[in-house]
């Protein structure tokens, strides 16, 4: 890509999404790996490492900024770096909705960029506007969840999503209920089941149920690589935004 180097900071370094994706940033020729931030040791060889992100900041000046660090981290760096005037792209999981509504007021005060993904792979963002399109002719509708056991959220942020795209496009046809508080959980209507099971990755299904008949639309990341071209495309979108984006569903527009 033509233009200037993009100069980013990584935030939780020493994790596996950020480890990955701190390689994969240094890999790129328009993206430079200026500072790797985590409290825990880590040696970024040639790039500075950092145990917090005030550090970081005060001697160097990133272009943008990837937050990939733990759920209870996750508020306090990325309004860290909203107050420096750093556009941010969270793909941490942990924020509640005060705390997105907040960080959205500091974007628009500073005029940075935020981008809040819940999930990188640019199948899985199809899947959910897929849905949303299904959800219109089908309102009785279940997804299904499949996480490693290493993820201690649930439901996942990607079914929370989901299910928000079903509800908001299926208006007043909602399905009746069906006791999902005994199998699961249910958002805005729609039930949503979780699973934590070694040997997953991230994989998802919303089912739509009509009558006589059914229709499915999975998701399946294989690896954590999937999630590297929707990491990079925010990157290089966030610099140029002065507002917030949830999800990357209106970057691929």
């Amino acid at each position: 890509m033509g233009g200037a180097m993009i100069d980013v900071l990584v935030t939780g370094a020493a994790g596996k999404m950020g480890s990955l994706s701190a390689a994969t940033i240094a890999a790129q020729d328009d993206l430079c790996l200026a500072a790797l931030v985590d409290p825990r040791p880590g040696d970024g060889g040639e790039v500075p490492w950092f145990t917090d992100v005030g550090a970081a900041l005060s001697l160097v000046s990133p272009a943008a900024a990837l937050e990939f660090s733990v759920p209870g981290a996750v508020y306090g760096n990325t309004a860290a770096l909203l107050d420096a005037g750093v556009p941010t792209v969270v793909g941490a999981t942990g924020l509640a909705d005060d705390q997105v509504a907040d960080l959205s007021a500091k974007a628009a005060t500073t005029g940075v960029g935020l981008v809040i993904a819940p999930n990188f792979a640019l199948g899985a963002v199809l899947m959910m506007r897929f849905a949303r399109a299904a959800a219109k002719y089908f309102p009785d509708c279940e997804i299904i969840e499949l996480h490693h056991d290493g993820k201690v959220d649930f439901p996942s942020g990607t079914a929370k999503a989901t299910a928000h795209e079903v509800a908001s496009a299926r208006g007043d046809a909602v399905g009746p209920a069906r006791g999902a508080g005994t199998r699961g959980v249910e958002i805005e209507g729609v039930p949503v089941h979780s699973v934590r099971l070694p040997g997953l990755v991230a994989h998802q299904e919303v089912i739509f149920g009509g009558a006589g008949q059914t229709l499915t639309i999975r998701h399946d990341s294989l690896g954590r690589d999937s999630f590297m071209p929707g990491v990079l495309m925010a990157i290089r979108k966030s610099v140029n935004l002065d507002r917030v984006v949830l999800g990357l569903g209106p970057l691929l527009d």
